[in-house]
């Protein structure tokens, strides 16, 4: 299994998993609405990095990517949606084309990798399809319900198409990462300390990529959080919004 394609990959975790599956030697195709970050890789691995622009939100776009993926490469063995949207602001203050386009980016822009991705893999005999999830998705979180919903979405989904695929040998993971310091999370009023570093977070989910479990984490502790997440969604979800509220009343 050495072929990728993966959307949402020019900036954050994203990059820094293409970056470190390049150098384990895989060939990487990246789509992403704006590919100019990808110039020093593609320079450093013109023959195993195929750029590509495109919106995750358009299935006639994300077929032809995958197809030009499989046709560069010989194929994919692995899909991973990384790409979201992710916006802050209470539901009064929220209107519905927010819900919408969140959803569309991060719920539809999944469905559309699976639809496009599935019947390569259907034809070579098998392959793996990854969504980028989150604990928010699983506790919830005060003021980020679409995008809370939208992960929650993708985490029934790859469960239903878990089930759905197995007999094509197609199966379906959720990659949690932390809280990470990346563009989408800096409105967010945590402090920078506590969030992870995107380069050892897409390092490490690299390096798991080939994971049997459906959970998938760049680390041992992130596991263990993720876990808590699961077993006490509610409990988990109250304390994290109670600490950040309370750093924001601090005026730090």
């Amino acid at each position: 299994m050495k072929r990728v394609f993966v959307t949402g990959a020019a900036q954050g975790i994203g990059y820094h998993f293409a970056e470190q599956l390049l150098r384990d030697g895989w060939s990487v195709t990246i789509l992403d609405q704006d590919i100019a970050p990808l110039e020093t890789l593609q320079g450093q691995y013109p023959e195993r990095l195929l750029a590509l622009c495109g919106d995750v939100r358009d299935g006639d776009a994300m077929q032809e990517a995958v197809r030009r993926s499989a046709e560069r490469f010989g194929g994919v063995d692995c899909a991973v949606h990384n790409a979201c949207r992710c916006t802050f602001a209470a539901l009064e203050d929220t209107p519905d084309e927010v819900y919408r386009d969140v959803l569309d980016v991060n719920y539809f822009g999944a469905l559309n990798v699976v639809r496009a991705a599935v019947p390569v893999m259907r034809k070579q005999g098998g392959g793996r399809v990854i969504f980028t999830s989150s604990g928010v998705g699983v506790t919830g979180f005060v003021n980020i319900s679409p995008y809370a919903s939208s992960k929650g979405a993708i985490e029934a989904l790859a469960k239903c198409m878990r089930i759905e695929y197995a007999k094509d040998n197609i199966s379906f993971h959720i990659f949690h990462p932390p809280l990470t310091r990346t563009a989408s999370a800096s409105p967010l009023p945590v402090p920078k300390e506590f969030m992870a570093d995107p380069q050892k977070v897409g390092q490490g989910l690299a390096r798991h990529i080939g994971g049997k479990r459906f959970i998938l984490c760049h680390s041992f502790s992130q596991k263990v959080q993720t876990l808590l997440c699961y077993l006490a969604p509610i409990r988990m979800g109250r304390m994290m919004s109670m600490m950040t509220q309370r750093y924001m009343d601090s005026g730090k």
